[in-house]
């Protein structure tokens, strides 16, 4: 059959086809190895504390120390800083002066979760059993959360200051916890009538922990008093120690992959710790850049950025004025604000792919498809672009360049239709510090639920736009 002709429409029309399409076994290997490493990664570190004593472990792998164990930087240095055991940097020196700007990638490593309150405990004596109070962390539909099994991860600082680790629920001996539903039978005038996000309430999202009582016969409330003595007699603790408590109930279910033809991943906390894994794994990889390179990973995005671990929280001048100060002595203040303004530097975080169910809320021209690689999002924010970053034409030209010259698959993608809804990233909080920003990232089905789908194609890709990111002039 003779080959169609080109049409000057077909030479001056992008076209974008899954990723896929052009990967040869060597390149298919590559990309199922590194999502089985990815998955492990996101078995085990379901909390941010988790995820930083993770890249600690890996950096350190690689060559990388604590910014204290420095006395001066030099090209080629590889640097660790953390703060409050929550967020963390890692930098490899380049060969350019300071002066001349960095190379940064800025991830974030929390995600929706159902928080302890500080007075979680308590017994239903009307159902014999004994619970925990939640309060939800960032957006979620609540009623995805019941029936689901939950771990309890995070730290509980007893009275004498000790600092106990907990983590129930993920080995297979463990016991695991759970929000019960109501039984469809029942369901009709109590859930009914509720609109789908109200099927179930904050207040309702109660765990399950305990149904058996004490048998101390003095005690008044035996199934709540069977929970402590377990607790005492596993950590030594009082119920009065649960108030300076950071206990999160997370899925407790592994990593899978989805489809017969296993080419996708599905997994609790690929927002945002996709990106997260592909860019600690990138500059890992990186040797003796041009430009320092910098990888960023924050707390507290899912709720707005705040706070000491977020990214308005002040660590990335933290830790830009820690390296400049190892290379220079007399460091002055000043001079960070004109390395900042020389700087670049990708947001990297998830898009919304399209739903095969849910197509009618994209534009779908921008949409974002699993499997056709990195996302680049030149705007987010909602509405009239409302709390959005925005990128220059010029940056996004370069990152453009940089893809294409890399054989890296990528697509444009914005948030969904442009009254339907929107979100933010840690984009516009760094560009505050008047650096050229731009979201890009790999797109995700189910975003924000105990259960999140990726393509293993996007995330190798991300992970090799991020590393020919630090790698380039």
């Amino acid at each position: 059959m003779a080959k169609k002709k080109q049409t000057l429409e077909d030479k001056l029309t992008a076209k974008q086809e899954s990723s896929w399409l052009a990967v040869d076994k060597k390149a298919e290997k590559e990309i199922y190895d590194f999502a089985d490493d990815y998955k492990e990664f996101l078995t085990k570190s379901k909390t941010e504390r988790e995820v930083v004593t993770f890249i600690e472990s890996l950096a350190r792998k690689h060559g990388f120390k604590p910014i204290d164990s420095y006395k001066s930087l030099k090209a080629g240095d590889k640097v660790i800083i953390t703060n409050m055991k929550k967020v963390a940097a890692l930098a490899v020196i380049g060969q350019e002066p300071i002066s001349a700007g960095l190379k940064a990638v800025g991830s974030h490593i929390d995600s929706p979760r159902l928080d302890l309150k500080q007075k979680p405990l308590y017994e239903d004596t009307d159902s014999d059993m004994a619970l925990f109070k939640t309060h939800y962390y960032g957006g979620i539909k609540k009623y995805q959360w019941v029936n689901v099994p939950l771990a309890l991860h995070g730290v509980i600082v007893r009275a004498d200051g000790k600092v106990i680790d907990v983590n129930i629920g993920e080995d297979e001996n463990d016991p695991i916890f759970v929000i019960g539903d109501l039984l469809p039978h029942l369901a009709r005038k109590v859930q009914g009538e509720r609109k789908l996000f109200d099927g179930i309430t904050g207040e309702e999202l109660r765990i399950i922990i305990g149904s058996r009582p004490s048998k101390d016969k003095d005690a008044k409330s035996k199934f709540k008093t069977n929970i402590l003595e377990i607790l005492n007699k596993k950590y030594g603790i009082i119920e009065e120690d649960l108030i300076s408590a950071e206990l999160q109930a997370v899925p407790a279910y592994r990593c899978r992959d989805i489809g017969f033809d296993r080419g996708l991943i599905g997994g609790y906390g690929q927002d945002d710790r996709v990106c997260a894994y592909a860019s600690l794994r990138a500059i890992c990889e990186v040797q003796r850049p041009g430009k320092t390179a910098l990888a960023l990973f924050f707390d507290k995005e899912e709720v707005g950025s705040i706070g000491a671990t977020g990214a308005q929280g002040g660590f990335f001048e933290y830790a830009l004025i820690q390296i400049m100060e190892k290379l220079d002595p007399k460091f002055r203040y000043a001079a960070l604000k004109k390395v900042l303004a020389k700087s670049r530097a990708l947001s990297a975080d998830v898009d919304a792919g399209v739903d095969p169910m849910f197509k009618g809320v994209h534009e779908l021209g921008n949409a974002a498809k699993l499997g056709l690689g990195i996302g680049i999002c030149k705007f987010g924010g909602a509405g009239g672009k409302g709390g959005s970053n925005d990128a220059n034409a010029e940056f996004l030209g370069e990152v453009r360049q940089l893809l294409n010259k890399n054989k890296i698959p990528w697509q444009y993608t914005e948030l969904g239709k442009v009254d339907e809804g929107g979100g933010g990233t840690v984009a516009r909080f760094l560009s505050e510090h008047n650096l050229q920003v731009i979201d890009c990232g790999p797109a995700l089905i189910s975003m924000h639920s105990p259960f999140e789908i990726s393509s293993k194609a996007d995330v190798y890709y991300t992970y090799r736009a991020f590393l020919e990111f630090h790698r380039a002039k």
